[in-house]
């Protein structure tokens, strides 16, 4: 489970490249040297690799003001990275969810949202322990939640919550033309987690922030 500030290593056989433009993606936007630190790699090895990402249009920055020294060039994803992670089939799943408005309507849409929940519930049950720590089910979710192409890591705070974060979203195109999805999201992780456990969505990628964050613990917040 991540601690706040801990330093992310780039996972074996990952291009640097791609490793680069995972970081932005969790952590938002770094500097060049910030990257060399976590990447383990020089910090001109790593200007060359975004200036290269920069000329496909995958990364931008920002000069930020330090009290000394130049400026420095905060890096970030530009909304054409997106296509770089996984989406799920957006465009398919788009299109399914018009033709079941325009076929079945809005009550059909949402009793169909509802059945595959339900369906997803089920198998997270058989992988998440029921009985187990908050912690450990929270650990357990993940793991399913990555596997989904989530990009997914948990928080303990220093009040005793927790922060899921999902650092990318696979249905983001759906979730937009579709808000059920959102709403089924978040009921699955009530039924999954358990009672007397509260869930409060903190940031929503459809909102438009970087990622979508759930703050979690047990009792009321």
């Amino acid at each position: 489970m991540k601690k706040p500030g801990e330093v992310q290593k780039k996972p074996e056989g990952i291009p640097t490249r791609l490793a680069i433009l995972r970081l932005l993606k969790q952590q938002g936007p770094h500097d060049s040297g910030t990257l060399a630190a976590q990447l383990s790699i020089s910090a001109m090895a790593v200007r060359q690799h975004l200036y290269a990402l920069r000329t496909k249009e995958l990364v931008t920055y920002q000069e930020e003001r330090r009290a000394i020294g130049r400026p420095v060039k905060m890096w970030c994803l530009t909304p054409a990275a997106g296509s770089q992670f996984t989406d799920s089939h957006a465009g398919l799943t788009v299109n399914l969810l018009n033709a079941a408005e325009q076929t079945f309507g809005e009550e059909g849409v949402k009793r169909l949202i509802s059945r595959c929940a339900e369906q997803q519930i089920e198998t997270y049950r058989s992988r998440v322990p029921a009985r187990g720590s908050l912690p450990n089910r929270l650990k357990a979710l993940v793991t399913l939640r990555n596997e989904e192409g989530f990009m997914a890591e948990v928080e303990r705070q220093p009040d005793g919550s927790f922060l899921l974060i999902q650092n990318h979203c696979p249905i983001s195109a759906a979730a937009k033309v579709c808000a059920k999805l959102c709403d089924a999201e978040i009921e699955v992780f009530r039924r999954i987690l358990g009672e007397g456990v509260a869930i409060e969505r903190a940031e929503h990628i459809v909102a438009g922030t970087r990622r979508c964050v759930y703050r979690i613990r047990k009792g009321k917040l």
